[in-house]
């Protein structure tokens, strides 16, 4: 049985706390030094070839090394918590149409670091391949996977700052959604909002 009495166990990632209560629910808490305190766990749980093994420190250096750029702190210590992933609430809102939808896109997945489907190993390959605009890394995987995509824009902070964070569609033009990781991972929805109105993504 599970205790009634809070304790606390240090899981996976640096600095980060888990405290079960009680003998039917799980308060998650999290304290995550460079993450908005507002940016909950945003996977799906379960197994999927969309997350890496977990994350270290080289591993990180490695794939900055690979990019050329300073990955933002709050993505890095999102996957220090998990390498990537299917994403929970998969749609971001907007004030443009786009070749999908009137007010909004779709994105399944976040890429982690250093494995096979890893920002560091697919960035450049998929940059070429569909011909996005060079101003970054390619971050996420859309329901349409390759006509477009969502990108980390350091066109206007430079290599070592923080990235804003762009939306590329079919006409290539780069469409700036969030001016963080941060905030664009708080903006996203469930796409259910949108089929309650009769949308597709």
């Amino acid at each position: 049985m599970w205790s009634t009495e809070p304790r606390t166990t240090l899981v996976g990632a640096p600095r980060l706390a888990v405290r079960l209560v009680g003998a039917s629910r799980i308060a998650v808490e999290t304290k995550v030094v460079g993450m908005l305190p507002d940016l909950t766990f945003p996977f799906e749980v379960g197994p999927s070839l969309w997350t890496g093994p977990p994350l270290t420190e080289d591993m990180v250096r490695r794939a900055e090394e690979t990019l050329g750029v300073r990955l933002p702190r709050s993505y890095v210590e999102l996957m220090y918590r998990q390498n990537g992933g299917v994403l929970k609430n998969n749609c971001c809102p907007m004030s443009f149409r786009t070749s999908w939808a009137a007010d909004h896109f779709g994105v399944d997945v976040i890429m982690g670091v250093g494995y096979e489907e890893g920002v560091d190993v697919q960035s450049a390959s998929l940059i070429s391949e569909w011909g996005y605009p060079n101003v970054g890394v390619v971050l996420g995987v859309t329901p349409s996977a390759g006509p477009d995509t969502v990108m980390l824009d350091y066109s206007g902070s430079g290599p070592d700052a923080e990235p804003a964070v762009i939306y590329v569609d079919e006409d290539r033009v780069p469409r700036r959604v969030a001016d963080s990781f941060g905030d664009f991972m708080n903006g996203l929805v469930s796409c259910e909002v949108y089929e309650e109105d009769g949308e597709g993504r």
